[in-house]
This record gives C-alpha cells, structure tokens and sequence, in this order.
C-alpha cells in the first residue's frame, strides 16, 4: 500500500467554485488532476453568456462579498485577485427600498454608522456592538470553524473555537439577535437580508451568521470588472498553472467501484480510470451514478433536508438608461416573513414577494451596449416548484412596475431588447439540482457543521463530495474552502 503522498491520479465532477478550487489545491499537491465538466464552459451556477445584442450576463452570483477570504485563495498560490481582474468597491454599496421610503447603504463604515443613527437614535451605537461582535464571529467563523472537514464535533475542541464558543451565538436565532440591538424595523430589514439566502427564515438561522453582515457590510461590496465571471476565469488559470486538465462537454454518467474502491468514472460512454474522485456536482445527483447500495444517503433523507430557496431569474438588455437604479437594490415593500413562509411552509409562488435588481451596467460599461442597461433580477422561491413560462411573465411584469415606481421611468416593458428567464426547471436541467434549488442546504442548526452531508462517502473510501451541499455550506467563499478542505482530505488518502 502506498502512502498518501504519493502522487494520485484524480478526477473533479464539476467545475464550480468548489470544482476549481479542489482542482487548483489537488494539483498543487503534486496530483494528476482532470476536471470534468458537462457544459462547454466553467463556472456552474457563475456562468457567463454573451447575446448577439453585446450584452454580457452574469448567470448567478453577483455579490462579492468577504474579499479576504476571496484573495485567501490567491494568497496559497502566491498571487492575487489584482493580477486577473480589478475589484472596485461600490459606492453605495447597495439600496432598499421600503413601501414608504428608500435607504441606501455607503460604502465607509463611518457613514453606515451615520445612517444607522439618523433612523433610530442610539443605533450608531448599536451597530458597533453588533459588528464588533460579528467581526469576532466572522476572524473565528470564516478562518476557523468552516475550515473543518466535520467528521466530528472533537475537531472544533480547540482553544480558540472553544473558548468563544458562547460568544459564536450558535444557539441563538438570528431574528431574536438582531432585535437585541435594532427595534426600527429598516434597520431590522437591513441587517436581516443577507440571511435569506442562507435557505431559511432569521428566526430558524444561528447568530452565528451576523458575520455575513461583517463580510459585507464593514468589509465592503465589490465588483470585479467584466463581471463575477472574472473570478471563475481566475481560478481556473490558477488550477491550469498547477497541471489541472479541464475537459469541457464532458458529462459523467457513472461512478464505477470494485472491492470497495472508486475504480473509474464513465463520461459520455467511456471509461477512464482513476485513484480517487472529487465530487463538485449536486451531492444528490452523484449518489444517483452510484449503485445504491454505496450511496451515503436514502431518498428519504433527502425528503426531509431544509434546502434554500431555487428562484426565477430574468436576464433583460434595456435600450435606454434608467436612472436612479443602483448596481444592487433590494426591493422590500412588502413583509418579509409572507414571502419567507411562501418559500418554507406554504411551498407556493408569493403573492406579495421581495425581489433583487442588479444593474451593473452602471459600474461597468463593457456588460451592455452604450446607452443600454444590462438587468438581473431575481425573485426566491421554494424549491420543487411548478414554473411554467407564463407564471414567469406574470412575475416579470410585476417586478418591472415596481421598478418604474421607484425610478420614474415609463414602460419598462417596451423597451426590453433582450430577455431570458431561468427558474427552477433550469436549475434542475443544468445541474441536476435537486428540486431546482439554487443554493444547496439551509445552514439552519440541525443542517450546521458535523450535520450537513459528509464529504467522505462512508463506504467507498475514495470518494469525496464538495460544494453547496456538504461543508461548510452555501455561497461563493464556502464553496472556495469547501474545494480546499476536500483537497487536503484527498491528499491525505493512502491508495492501494
């Protein structure tokens, strides 16, 4: 038997973030690294696609949030983020808009502290408390306790996660902490959002969390010029320049095993061989290329996870500006609870829903024809649920009156050159999303750290998972670490 340092050959299933990262960290190690990848490009979820109208779109992500992490990566390869793309802070950083008003966050932390005390009296105040304890939460959160490979809790017994164990806010809900510092309900809106995406309601998600407000709020919203895309491109060139092989229009069919081993993945009826494997694709979906006796988890399993939400998506190219759109606003007219219960209890299209606009048209002027407006919106919503064409228009209509009430601008809908939906199906069809959700498993307590998916399939010793869906859990920099974590982990394996 040989030790795990020598070198492997292995194969990636996926080319995401946590794909690329595991690819990069893998190949690194000195390891024979192929990447396999259905599409003809890299990026899952962060894809781009060009139209014939010279609009460029960003497929998914589009908050750069917790730049430290980000450039963490960089850092173990002995470069930067600075020597692929530029990454520009935005200022604001982005707008809410209320039934009755709008509040638009700025870039300096001084200046957010100033907002916060001209709604509510003492709140300048209050937000320090708040952030200083996030930013604790955020230095032993984001470099310590997502580090872990969460085989069990023994690994999160040292000093340092130990000993702030109570000051990490585990077993507090973020809805009933957040109201400990903020009564005005902006303000409680405000620091709520960045939750929601997190795949529950604040009153089911850790305090813990509150570090996502650190990562985004004191450390400041970016954008990388040409678009998120640019990090996807980054990190490959990155995995490339360590001896990663990338094998685009490759989809794989199958795992195949022997004598409780990995033996071979099967892409597009061929057969190639390899010492371990390195699952980026949907956890779920890589149980299916296994027979089921070597699957980590039953249907039933599945059945009864907490995900977060899939969501519809509109890509449109305007003619014309719009003035008085920021690059990200949040429109939060109507009560955030009734949308959330839509997405987790009643499982149904919202009736009165909160949407997200993203204009980086504004910031960038390469993402559009000159004079044009390049729009993403998203709407959340639960998974599994039934999308057909016209329920998408409905909600698109919807969403661009309300745009024209917060702008002023006139006929929205007559001026749109180029439109393309994406909702639940085309998750499900794209990446085998399970239920078309968008962004893997709900961090709510019972789905956190040693209680998310394992990454290591219990009897096939060889095969590994990454991603959204296993540790640490959702978002661009989770999924970075996630790569990272599993890498080491393979590194580490003895092959026979």
């Amino acid at each position: 038997m040989n030790t795990g340092s020598v070198r492997k050959r292995i194969a990636v299933i996926g080319s995401g973030f946590s794909g690329i990262s595991a690819a990069a960290y893998a190949a690194k190690s000195g390891n024979e690294v192929h990447v396999f990848e259905k599409h003809e490009q890299p990026g899952g979820r962060a894809r781009q696609f060009k139209t014939d109208e010279g609009y460029l779109f960003d497929m998914g992500p589009s908050w750069y949030w917790m730049p430290d992490i980000i450039e963490g990566f960089f850092a173990d390869f002995n470069c930067k983020a600075s020597d692929f793309f530029n990454l520009i802070s935005l200022d604001p950083q982005f707008e809410m808009v209320f039934s009755t008003e709008k509040v638009s966050v700025p870039k300096k932390n001084e200046d957010i502290r100033k907002l916060f005390e001209k709604i509510e009296s003492g709140a300048a105040k209050q937000y320090d408390k708040f952030m200083q304890s996030a930013q604790f939460k955020y230095e032993v959160g984001m470099k310590e306790f997502v580090t872990k490979p969460c085989y069990n809790w023994l690994e999160f017994a040292s000093l340092k996660i130990a000993g702030g164990a109570l000051k990490l806010d585990l077993f507090s809900n973020f809805r009933n902490y957040v109201s400990r510092y903020f009564t005005d309900s902006k303000l409680i809106s405000l620091m709520e959002f960045p939750v929601i995406f997190l795949g529950a309601s604040p009153k089911h998600i850790p305090a813990l969390y509150s570090l996502m407000n650190y990562g985004g709020y004191v450390l400041g919203t970016k954008y990388p010029m040409g678009g998120f895309y640019q990090l996807v491109l980054a990190m490959k060139k990155v995995a490339e320049e360590q001896g990663a092989i990338f094998h685009f229009n490759h989809e794989v069919q199958k795992i195949n095993t022997e004598s409780g081993q990995a033996t071979s993945i099967t892409v597009d009826g061929q057969t190639y061989e390899f010492d371990a494997i390195i699952a980026s694709s949907d956890y779920h979906h890589t149980e299916t290329l296994l027979p089921k006796p070597f699957r980590n988890y039953r249907k039933a399993y599945w059945e009864t996870r907490t995900f977060a939400p899939s969501c519809l998506i509109y890509y449109l190219g305007i003619k014309g500006k719009i003035s008085h759109l920021k690059h990200h606003t949040l429109f939060f007219e109507n009560e955030l609870d009734n949308h959330i219960d839509c997405i987790y209890k009643n499982k149904k299209w919202p009736s009165k829903p909160l949407f997200y606009a993203c204009c980086p048209s504004k910031t960038d002027p390469d993402v559009a024809p000159e004079g044009c407006e390049n729009i993403f919106l998203l709407l959340p919503l639960a998974p599994g649920i039934y999308d057909e064409e016209s329920i998408r228009e409905k909600y698109l209509i919807e969403m661009l009156e309300r745009i024209e009430k917060h702008t002023g601008e006139a006929e929205l809908i007559s001026r749109i050159e180029y439109k393309r939906s994406y909702c639940v199906s085309d998750f499900i069809s794209d990446y085998n999303a399970y239920q078309g959700n968008a962004y893997g498993l709900s961090n709510t307590l019972s789905q956190t750290a040693v209680l998310k998916p394992k990454i290591q399939n219990k009897k096939i010793r060889n095969l590994f998972y990454t991603g959204q869906l296993t540790v640490p859990g959702p978002g661009v920099p989770p999924s970075i670490i996630s790569g990272k974590i599993v890498a080491s982990e393979v590194c580490k394996l003895k092959i026979k």
